[in-house]
């Protein structure tokens, strides 16, 4: 008994050995990917393992996510939304191009890897679906609501029709192809009918910003109907979703009433208590915390996972979530800024990649399929553009207008995709049906812009705007004369009667605040002064003939118009900051009202005792890509129909509004000298004040420690730096509150218009003197230049007449000397700069002196010299001969970036000297008074 234990023991023991022996030798011999040494044990990375799919995921997502970027560069440039990019990267990683490579698809995307894909894919299309509902603002459609109604009913009616219809043919030619459940045919058309009905919400914001018609009636309306379209196409496809996966009727309406009492349940038992505490955690004014982050995604999820156990997709919970969570405050931007940037450039990827794997276009192989893909695009652009055209045109819109809200209407974007992909994946529609339809939505989605920018131009949304303020009738005839006398002069007059600045537009940047707020109360007229102006042409009280103004308490307040410039991104909530204050009827964007920049420019003009009285201003935000800057700047101007428009040059040469220096600082010692090299920036500076020259005059603003903020070393040989220690330290204490004025006065438009100005500031501040040199050429320079027929004449009176009407009181404060150039290409420059050195900057603990000086002159070298100025800074500017300095350390042909034709020769000089203590004001006439 005990040898046959013993010997059964022993047996066991052996067995257990001979095992541990064989597991040891096949994992020495067996490359296994979750090794301690990876591939340095020889595994193969790419290959697919169900114990770490995390490795071969990795590179599926790096691969899609290289091929969207890379797609969506090029069709960024002709205004393509992002999701055409990622579906046609789908595509392309798919059966119709790249899995066409044999091993392609067994070694990238093997079948067995698919569930981690799809699982990834879909848990970021559920919040994404969070995000398009937050976009959605309801009191955009209940403060609209009649146009809403009637352009989104029209626009989902007659497509759902058309859709119905075909649904008929598709679903007898491709339905039964064994990939598809057996359904009946109604709810097969009901599909179809969603299908072609669906609007792109998201996309269509992005169009309308983008091409800035978010503020007129076609985007109102576009966008008060496309709430109203995409909420009720969410609540067809959540019909159509429950009747196919509901084995009958019955079970599908219980699932239905289940929904219906889930959507009462977060608004009437989740959205107060959510509401109680986003507010007392102070989520509302400073931005959702990381706590109430968590309790929103937890709310996501939740409703994902009920919608989806109910037989209803999980995207309508995540939706339903995003829909009671409030806009006050920004709590929707801010919460969408959170968690966009991972969604949009990750996890949507994915899911438009993995639409894309499925797309086989090699399927579209025969006529009848080709004709049915001609079929649904035809059904999908004309019940939209019907249908909708019809609706606006109903609603008193012009028919053009009607057109364009139609074509907009047509767009589908990503959200058909996702409509599709449901399809897909509920097993309604066939891989063939499917390939059909992404075909027809990416037409149509690709369509939208070009059709919008053909059916309303730029140049004929201005003609409706004019045409429905009464300035124009329909055929661009005038109504009534120009009231603002901005941009009109009397040729029967003499220059000098001309009126002064009375409205202008303030470019507001957060870094150039300070002086802004010092140059406006330096224009601003102090009403208890009696002071006359010397070009006003009224008869003066005082003795003799001399014209005189009348007292400055009888002038009219100086208007101030603030805009803003933020650079619109591809971020969602870069769009919602431009639509969320259009959901009322407010004058005024929401965001406009919350800027603190905005705000800081209002409440100064109201506190400022020297302004309160004198000034009256308004402010607001546009949201623009950042090529679009300087035409959103002069079409404002014109909007306002401004005299003159202040540019402030950029404190760090850059055109984002840095909110904190140590931005630009980190770059070192040497940063400071970027001020006048962005490229950006004087591209921006050149392309305004070119665009500017047809609307109204324009002015430059260097600032250099205007208003006593401490000056700054802005020459760009200057080695010298500042860090924010160094301007908290030696900020000067302001001693002396006045202001020189110093305008070397060479000739032209330009100038004259500069005089003016100077005249002005000095007549509106008693701080202020002024000394105007008038630069005059020899006989012997005088060879050498070509002046145009009647300029110097005209000058030279405007000089005189100004010098002799001046009254007593400001005689006093205005000097007018001359200064004869001698022989010498280099001799402007340095009068310039002599007479600057000696004229500004002279009294230490001042509040600041300026130099003004016209962009271009009314002489021109004829040997190539810099002798003034011609288009874009002077002609000779770009002289083969001409001694300017590049900023660039170059000559003027050298290459590099080129501050002399953005500014002007004379400018330049002084701001590459950095010998003169004092700010800069380059002026360029527009308009019809130059």
């Amino acid at each position: 008994m005990a040898s046959v234990i013993t010997d059964a023991v022993l047996k066991t023991v052996i067995r257990a050995v001979a095992a541990t022996s064989s597991n040891t030798s096949s994992n020495a011999t067996t490359p296994s990917v979750n090794g301690q040494a990876g591939v340095l044990e020889g595994a193969n990375p790419i290959k697919y393992s169900a114990s770490a799919p995390i490795t071969l995921f990795i590179i599926q997502a790096g691969i899609v996510i290289i091929f969207c970027q890379v797609l969506a560069y090029p069709l960024r440039w002709i205004n393509q939304p992002k999701v055409i990019a990622e579906v046609i990267g789908g595509i392309l990683l798919g059966p119709s191009v790249m899995m066409r490579i044999p091993g392609f698809e067994a070694a990238i995307f093997p079948k067995e890897s698919m569930p981690v894909f799809n699982n990834v894919a879909n848990l970021g299309l559920i919040i994404f679906l969070f995000l398009v509902a937050l976009e959605v603002d309801m009191r955009m459609f209940t403060s609209n609501w009649k146009v809403a109604l009637s352009v989104g009913l029209a626009g989902m009616i007659l497509p759902f029709g058309l859709g119905f219809g075909i649904a008929w043919g598709l679903y007898h030619q491709f339905h039964n192809d064994g990939t598809t459940v057996p359904i009946s045919f109604g709810v097969y058309g009901l599909f179809i009918g969603t299908a072609l009905a669906i609007t792109a919400f998201p996309v269509l914001c992005r169009i309308l910003t983008e091409l800035k018609l978010l503020r007129s009636n076609v985007g109102v309306t576009v966008l008060a109907a496309g709430i109203g379209n995409d909420v009720t196409g969410w609540i067809l496809l959540a019909l159509c979703v429950a009747l196919v996966n509901n084995n009958s009727g019955l079970a599908a309406l219980w699932a239905l009433l289940c929904c219906i009492g889930w959507i009462l349940f977060l608004v009437f038992a989740v959205r107060p208590p959510f509401m109680w505490w986003v507010r007392r955690t102070g989520s509302l004014q400073n931005g959702p915390t990381q706590g109430v982050v968590a309790l929103t995604l937890l709310l996501v999820l939740f409703s994902a996972f009920f919608t989806n156990i109910i037989g209803i997709h999980a995207i309508f919970g995540a939706f339903l979530v995003g829909l009671i969570c409030p806009h006050e405050g920004g709590f929707a931007i801010k919460m969408t800024e959170k968690i966009e940037d991972l969604i949009s450039v990750l996890f949507l990827p994915l899911y438009f990649a993995l639409s894309g794997l499925s797309t086989n276009l090699g399927l579209l192989n025969d006529g009848i399929t080709w004709s049915y893909v001609i079929g649904v695009i035809t059904c999908a652009f004309a019940g939209k553009i019907i249908g909708g055209t019809l609706a606006a045109r109903a609603n008193k819109l012009l028919w053009r207008e009607s057109f364009t809200i139609g074509s907009l209407m047509s767009c589908k974007g990503l959200v058909e995709l996702i409509v599709l992909n449901i399809g897909l994946q509920a097993k309604i529609l066939s891989q063939r049906t499917f390939t059909i339809f992404v075909v027809m939505a990416l037409v149509t989605t690709v369509a939208t812009t070009p059709l919008t920018k053909a059916l309303y131009p730029p140049w004929y949304q201005r003609k409706v705007e004019r045409w429905r303020r009464g300035e124009i009738d329909w055929d661009e005839n005038p109504l009534a004369p120009n009231e603002s006398g901005s941009n009109t002069s009397d040729p029967s007059k003499p220059v000098d009667d001309q009126s002064s600045i009375q409205r202008m537009l303030v470019y507001l940047r957060l870094d150039s605040l300070p002086s802004l707020f010092a140059f406006i109360t330096f224009l601003s007229p102090q009403t208890e002064q009696t002071t006359s102006n010397p070009f006003s042409g009224v008869e003066s009280t005082s003795e003799g003939s001399n014209p005189s103004p009348p007292t400055r308490k009888h002038q009219k307040p100086l208007q101030v118009h603030g805009l803003r410039l933020i650079e619109l991104t591809d971020r969602t909530s870069s769009v919602m900051q431009v639509t969320e204050g259009i959901a009322g009827e407010e004058e005024e964007e929401l965001y406009s009202l919350r800027d603190p920049v905005i705000n800081t420019f209002r409440t100064f003009a109201s506190l400022s005792p020297s302004m309160a009285n004198n000034v009256a201003v308004s402010g607001r935000v546009a949201i623009v890509p950042e090529s679009s800057y300087a035409e959103t700047l002069v079409s404002y101007a014109a909007d306002t129909q401004s005299e003159f428009v202040l540019i402030p040059w950029s404190e760090y040469g850059s055109l984002t509004d840095l909110d904190h220096p140590l931005a630009v600082l980190a770059a070192g010692p040497g940063n400071g000298h970027d001020r006048f090299k962005g490229s950006a920036h004087l591209e921006f500076m050149h392309k305004t004040l070119a665009k500017a020259e047809r609307v109204c005059n324009a002015g430059i603003f260097i600032d250099n420690g205007f208003g006593g903020f401490g000056s700054r070393v802005q020459g760009v040989h200057s080695q010298h730096h500042h860090t924010p220690q160094d301007q908290a330290t030696t900020c000067p204490i302001i001693t002396n509150r006045t202001h020189h004025v110093f305008l070397p006065f060479i000739g032209g438009a330009d100038d004259r218009v500069a005089l003016r100005l100077v005249l002005q500031l000095v007549r509106n501040n008693d701080n202020v003197a002024a000394t105007v040199v008038h630069i005059k050429y020899t006989t012997s320079t005088a060879s050498n230049i070509l002046r145009q027929v009647g300029d110097e004449e005209d000058d030279t009176k405007l000089l005189a007449t100004f010098r002799d009407s001046l009254p007593q009181e400001l005689a006093s404060r205005v000097v007018f000397q001359e200064s004869n150039l001698t022989e010498g290409k280099n001799d402007l420059m340095e009068t310039v700069l002599g007479l600057a050195k000696v004229t500004v900057g002279q009294k230490r603990g001042g509040a600041g002196d300026v130099v003004v000086v016209g962009r271009r002159h009314g002489v021109v070298d004829v040997e190539g010299g810099a002798s003034g100025g011609g288009t874009g800074g002077g002609a000779g500017a770009g002289g083969s001969n001409s001694s300017r300095v590049d900023v660039a350390g170059g000559s003027a042909n050298g290459g590099g970036l080129d501050l002399g034709k953005t500014v002007g020769v004379v400018a330049e000089g002084l701001l590459v000297s950095a010998a003169v203590d004092a700010s800069v004001l380059v002026v360029q006439a527009g308009g019809k008074r130059k």
